[in-house]
């Protein structure tokens, strides 16, 4: 290929065409792969405290703007999951969720 305005542009196309199946081939063959477990959070959510978190509060309310569900989780200790309550009531609707689930005790190194 001459090495014009034309020829270089045409090796980078290539070159894009190239990268894009390397990355689509190397997805591929993750895709087989086992999600890594989810590591639990070290310590509480909440600001300035550093106990372990032992529990999940969730809450789904209706956005402010009424355009769909809003998740918020959060991950704390048993003294800041005590003072949880419910803090979106008025974007109550049929699917509002508000939960308290403790989390899987983290498994014993040896």
């Amino acid at each position: 290929m001459p090495d014009t305005k034309e020829g270089r542009e045409e090796q980078a196309r290539h070159e894009v065409k190239r990268q894009v199946r390397r990355d689509v081939d190397e997805a591929r063959e993750r895709a087989d792969e086992a999600e890594p477990p989810e590591e639990r959070p070290i310590t509480c959510h909440r600001r300035g405290c550093n106990e372990p978190a032992q529990f999940v509060v969730t809450e789904r309310y209706q956005e402010d703007t009424g355009h769909g569900a809003v998740t918020a989780a959060a991950y704390l200790c048993p003294e800041h999951t005590d003072e949880e309550s419910p803090t979106n009531l008025d974007g109550a609707y049929d699917d509002y969720v508000f939960r308290v689930d403790p989390l899987p005790e983290p498994p014993e190194e040896s």
